[in-house]
């Protein structure tokens, strides 16, 4: 079979087994041709688990392996990416394989399983996304891609919903756009503002990578008891601060904010430094639970969910945190307004619109090159759509709060 027959089965797949559409007589070929060193009544029962799988578990390693690196370096963009993620839905040989040929972001600069958006961001070329925010359901939803296509073939990376308070505001994050329930599986975090909306915060709903939970403390353990479902997560972690400087005396200018990331240590930056990554998402539920749970399951998960956590603030062990500060724009005399080189993504001007640079001190050894280097910046270029590029040490996650608290009103910071 030819390398793209091999593809057309992958995107015919259904429920980790390969769609043989072809002829039956096919089908009985390939399988006599795999036992045709067994005597027919001699023939060994195959395992269930192999039953289950289908005959593409049994392809060997070397051609498995061949099939897996060609796939990934033929495919670099969305849709056809998909693709990759297929290959390792086929069975546990290939998932194997499969994660361990697909790097991570900062190693690659492509963004393919979920895990993914909360792993840092390239070192040199960003990563280009844009959000289109949905004013009636005060929806937002982030796509990976230059620019809105005319289809709606757009990768959705992550989608918000903001809900307003009596007392602050909050964005909820989500791997779909139907399903905000902070007991759901597809939650992975969310962000908070104080009253004045000055100051948000950013929860993440996993530890990351190289940080440490503070000490005996009871949201931070994952809940183990019958009258809550395990499928709430076990609390959120606290990965990042937001503020906004207030502007009472109406002074004309851009927004002025400072982003610490407690998660991301100010060594990342630096020469051979590294910043957390983290590999997989943790488990959010048992498994031993059917996939829709009764009413009573619902009932409870949704009590739960609306209680209130102290959510611990996590930092990498022995780190200073990373600190972002906007880049100073300059005024423009012709055209009388606040400018940054945005090099061509944003094209319509805005308040919210900012570009994130380290703020460092001279005592951490950082070049000035990396210290004028634009780690995350956003912009509106269309109606109700902005972009969004980020790289290195941020992850898509990280980025996408940043920016969801340019959304909420700010009277006394403009």
């Amino acid at each position: 079979m030819s390398f793209k027959g091999i593809v057309r089965e992958l995107r015919e797949m259904k429920d980790g087994i390969g769609s043989m559409s072809r002829r039956v007589g096919e089908r009985k070929h390939w399988r006599n041709r795999t036992l045709s060193h067994i005597a027919p009544d001699m023939a060994p029962t195959p395992p269930t688990s192999v039953i289950q799988q289908g005959q593409w578990a049994n392809l060997p390693p070397e051609l498995l392996l061949d099939i897996i690196q060609r796939v990934e370096e033929s495919e670099t963009s969305w849709p056809a990416r998909a693709v990759v993620v297929f290959c390792g839905s086929v069975c546990k040989s290939w998932r194997g394989i499969t994660r361990d040929i697909v790097k991570t972001p900062e190693q690659c600069g492509r963004l393919t399983f979920p895990i993914s958006l909360k792993q840092p961001g390239p070192r040199q070329s960003p990563i280009q996304c844009f959000i289109r925010r949905d004013r009636e359901t005060s929806t937002y939803y982030l796509y990976y891609g230059l620019v809105p296509s005319e289809g709606e073939k757009d990768k959705l990376l992550l989608a918000a919903k903001r809900i307003r308070r009596a007392t602050r505001t909050e964005f909820v994050i989500s791997l779909v756009s139907d399903d905000f329930s902070r007991a759901s599986s597809t939650y992975v975090g969310k962000l908070r503002s104080n009253f004045l909306g000055t100051k948000f915060t950013v929860y993440d709903s996993q530890l990351p990578c190289d940080a440490v939970p503070p000490p005996n403390n009871r949201s931070s353990q994952r809940f183990h008891s019958k009258q809550v479902s395990p499928r709430v997560p076990a609390c959120n972690y606290s990965v990042g601060t937001i503020s906004y400087e207030l502007n009472i005396l109406r002074t004309r200018g851009p927004r002025r904010m400072h982003c610490a990331m407690h998660s991301i240590p100010v060594s990342s930056i630096q020469d051979g430094g590294t910043a957390p990554t983290p590999t997989s998402f943790p488990q959010a539920y048992d498994e031993q639970f059917a996939l829709s749970p009764s009413s009573k399951e619902k009932d409870l998960i949704r009590e739960f969910s609306s209680t209130t956590l102290s959510e611990p603030n996590v930092s990498a062990p022995g780190a200073e945190p990373l600190v972002l500060k906007n880049k100073s724009p300059r005024w423009h005399e012709q055209l009388q307004c606040w400018c940054l080189n945005f090099r061509g993504r944003v094209t319509v001007p805005s308040v919210k619109n900012f570009q994130l640079v380290a703020s460092v001190d001279p005592s951490h050894n950082v070049s000035a090159e990396e210290q004028e280097r634009v780690i995350l910046q956003f912009g509106k270029i269309g109606k109700d759509i902005f972009t969004l590029d980020y790289r290195y040490p941020l992850s898509c996650f990280q980025a996408f709060a940043i920016c969801l608290s340019s959304f909420d009103t700010k009277p006394a910071c403009e």
